[in-house]
């Protein structure tokens, strides 16, 4: 009897495909394990063994597997099915979320090595220029890689040089698997065995009286290695004063042996934590609170507001997992917040602490994976969004900060999973607790405490009983009739920042829009640089005189003068954090700010940077976009300055106003989180707005009930679920036709469905591709599965028509 395995392929096909194995790697493999398997004509790709079987499939010839890769599972089986849970519910493949997860280093992928064919003599005379290269650099070296050959032709497209070659049997073409992973080694230096007896370490050193460099050194590694401490050659070579020749010649000598030692990258030496503060009367009682949800069964919401002390209360939570030997996981919206975060849970969990998000490298990934599934001592993981996919064995706490944020939401490539959502479901599969902590909870999670679905837990005073801070809106369009304006700074701010300096104490200043200026307009003709890939004009970055596509990146040197009439005459329109840094520079000449946005933490240690001048009182004013407002806790910051309110109120989105007030409400928690009262000034040409008016009082309950309003009078979630899809193409009308065609099909669904497009959205065209789409709206009672289904089906059936084969269609699940 046959044995098959049925394979996930890393790749955005529907089903799993099946593959012969013999018996007795039957009875090896399991669920979870990476085989290298032939996929197409030549290529080899790591899939994951799903289950193994006897049954042969019937519709495709099945081939054999090249290699096993692992002696235990990479994935578990409790991944397997939340793999499966996000693939049905996101619309999407189970191999793009298996891609979505795996560390880079785990997919071995297939490289296309070429060989010369060792039975064929080529002769010189039918080579042209090109093959003539590639058959001389096959006489120097035993193989090339694809890579290699572009690199010595220089160009692009060498396929069909080589197809040729293949076809003249000139050369062979050979599949090769490779591994990216690349352990960290450290060289540590150790005195030769013979000389720990004494008498021979006295001998050696009277026989070294020539040499008192060398000497001090063997010293100095004898006193360091008391105590079986491992000595690097860094550390010998400070403590000795001396060279790495010196080590080396000691070396040569066979005095020291030096040795290679693999060392992990994201785990610290094991220490003993530090105590835990003790939390006052309304954080225990919040604690008790949650306890008892959570005994309930029920996902819980911490509504407390911002500096009210909830890390406090999740570090209590997390220590109580920890010291029964279980896993925590704890979700942050951004990596800025990790920074601070990681270095107060250090204080408390010491070398418990595993960290995980994109701006780690591939190694550092692998090797967080690797101790959550190992699992030999309980961790708490703190990450952004991907952490969710890591391979849990016991998690037994889950805790969503700030999850009101948008950035929990993956928005480009699948699979489109909110990880939000996703915890609430990886809880109920592990048995875990859920908590989700916000000031500003998102519409959907309170909504869900009215109906009874989570529990909710409320902290209405901050840490310490600190006042909140006092919120005043200012009204630009009154203070520029009275020219009271410098800039875009209002007197009063001006006022007021002049006094929190003179207190030796910082500011804070929130604009939503990075760059110098949104548009460079001409005077005379009133054109303004578009970017040639997107229909957005470009923004002008004062510091590398560029003018940028934030969609896009395309960018391009400041023109000298107006590229449709010449005239010199050319202004900035609206502002963003560049030009309010140059303007503080003018207005406080010798105080320092920095700048906290998407051009300024690209690096990966640069957010810790900026944040550690705050802390230390280096720099004296933090301008920045809505990376400010998530969670970071800043001691001497006594005012917020918001410059422009009104960009975020006028925003084409449901939640334009909900999210206003999440981001203000966020930024003035910035402020005045010690004894000291803190200020806030919001400007705006509209001060009258009801959510301005809400956010000064800090009535969330207003703002709940208003937009909850809206919501049920417009048909949006929480009352209704949307489904978004997008179709691109490089053709403007193809695009159309395709969104066309898909509603037509579309609306076949169900009574009451409401499928509205296709549309265009505000920007219609980024990176040359225009955008089409379509809203599929669907109520309480309607059974979201069978809708998807029906999507899918469609969507398959769409893919199949010639004409529309150059159309990529993306489907996004609750898409806000």
């Amino acid at each position: 009897m046959s044995h098959y395995i049925d394979v996930i392929i890393p790749l955005p096909l529907e089903r799993l495909f099946a593959y012969r194995v013999t018996a007795a790697e039957a009875d090896f493999l399991e669920p979870g394990m990476r085989v290298a398997v032939p996929f197409g004509k030549s290529k080899i790709y790591t899939g994951i063994v799903h289950h193994i079987h006897q049954s042969p499939p019937l519709n495709y010839e099945v081939k054999d597997i090249e290699l096993i890769v692992d002696e235990l599972p990479t994935v578990t089986k409790d991944q397997l099915k939340f793999w499966e849970w996000i693939a049905t519910y996101y619309v999407c493949s189970i191999g793009q979320v298996m891609r979505a997860a795996l560390p880079k280093s785990l997919l071995l992928e297939s490289e296309t090595i070429i060989l010369k064919n060792p039975d064929t003599e080529v002769n010189d005379d039918f080579l042209d220029d090109k093959q003539f290269l590639i058959m001389e650099a096959l006489l120097h070296r035993p193989a090339l890689k694809v890579k290699e050959v572009m690199d010595i032709l220089d160009r692009k497209s060498v396929l069909p040089i080589l197809k040729k070659m293949l076809e003249q049997e000139w050369i062979i073409l050979q599949e090769e698997v490779y591994s990216t992973y690349k352990p960290k080694t450290v060289k540590y230096i150790f005195l030769n065995k013979r000389y720990k007896d004494e008498e021979q370490l006295k001998n050696l050193l009277d026989d070294m009286t020539r040499a008192p460099k060398q000497r001090d050194t063997v010293m100095s590694l004898f006193m360091l290695q008391t105590g079986n401490k491992l000595v690097t050659s860094k550390l010998l070579q400070d403590r000795a004063g001396v060279s790495r020749a010196t080590i080396k010649a000691l070396i040569d000598k066979n005095i020291f042996i030096e040795e290679e030692q693999a060392i992990d990258r994201v785990l610290d030496e094991k220490e003993q934590g530090s105590e835990l503060f003790e939390l006052q009367p309304a954080q225990q009682e919040a604690l008790n609170e949650i306890r008892e949800q959570f005994a309930a069964g029920k996902t819980t919401l911490l509504h407390g507001v911002t500096s009210s002390g909830k890390t406090e209360i999740y570090v209590r939570l997390i220590q109580e997992q920890l010291e029964l030997g279980n896993q925590v996981l704890y979700l942050l919206p951004e990596i800025a917040l990790t920074t601070q975060l990681i270095s107060r849970l250090k204080h408390y969990f010491k070398h418990q602490v595993l960290v995980y998000h994109s701006r780690y490298n591939l190694n550092e990934r692998l090797e967080v994976w690797n101790h959550v599934i190992e699992n030999k001592e309980p961790y708490v993981i703190v990450g952004a969004r991907s952490a969710i996919l890591l391979p849990f064995q016991n998690v037994k706490l889950i805790i969503v900060d700030e999850e009101h944020e948008t950035s929990f939401k993956q928005f480009d490539p699948d699979p489109r999973y909110h990880a939000r959502d996703a915890a609430v479901v990886l809880g109920h599969m592990k048995i875990a607790d859920v908590l989700l902590g916000s000031a500003t909870p998102s519409l959907e999670s309170y909504y869900n405490t009215t109906l009874g679905k989570y529990g909710l837990v409320e902290l209405k005073e901050r840490y310490g009983k600190v006042l909140m801070p006092e919120i005043q809106i200012i009204d630009i369009k009154d203070k520029h009739k009275r020219k009271k304006m410098k800039g875009h700074f209002s007197d009063s701010l001006i006022e007021q920042m002049q006094e929190a300096f003179k207190n030796n104490n910082q500011v804070i200043l929130f604009q939503n829009r990075r760059g110098y200026a949104p548009i460079l307009e001409c005077n005379t003709c009133g054109n303004a640089p578009q970017c040639p890939n997107c229909d957005v004009s470009l923004t002008f970055h004062q510091y590398k005189k560029q003018l940028r596509c934030h969609y896009c990146g395309y960018h391009t040197i400041v023109p000298p003068e107006c590229p449709s009439c010449s005239s010199t005459s050319l202004d900035t329109k609206g502002f963003g954090t560049q030009q309010i840094e140059e303007e503080f520079k003018e207005l406080f000449p010798d105080l320092k700010i920095a700048r906290m946005d998407l051009d300024t933490t690209r690096g990966k240690n640069s957010i810790e940077k900026i944040i550690e001048q705050i802390d230390t009182g280096e720099v004296h004013c933090l301008v920045g976009t809505q990376m400010l407002t998530k969670g970071l806790d800043f001691r001497n910051v006594s005012l917020v300055g918001v410059l422009s309110a009104d960009t975020m109120l006028n925003f084409p989105d449901f939640r334009a106003h909900e999210r206003c007030f999440h981001l203000l409400t966020q930024v003035s928690g910035r402020a005045g989180r010690t004894a000291e009262r803190g200020k806030v000034l919001i400007q705006s040409y509209n001060p009258e707005h009801q959510i301005l008016q809400q956010v000064s009082t800090y009535d969330y309950g207003a703002m709940f009930k208003d937009q909850l309003e809206d919501r049920y009078q417009f048909k949006y979630p929480p009352y209704q679920r949307l489904i978004r899809l997008t179709f691109k193409n490089r053709d403007y009308n193809t695009t159309l036709q395709a969104g066309q065609w898909f509603v037509n099909a579309l609306n076949q669904i169900e009574h009451g469905v409401e499928v509205l497009g296709p549309e265009f959205p505000a920007v219609a065209r980024v990176r040359n591709l225009y955008q089409v789409h379509v809203i599929v709206k669907m109520g309480k009672q309607h059974h979201p599965n069978t809708i998807k289904d029906y999507i899918r089906k469609v969507k398959r059936s769409f893919e199949s028509i010639k004409g529309f084969n150059s159309v990529r269609c993306n489907v996004d699940v609750d898409c806000y």
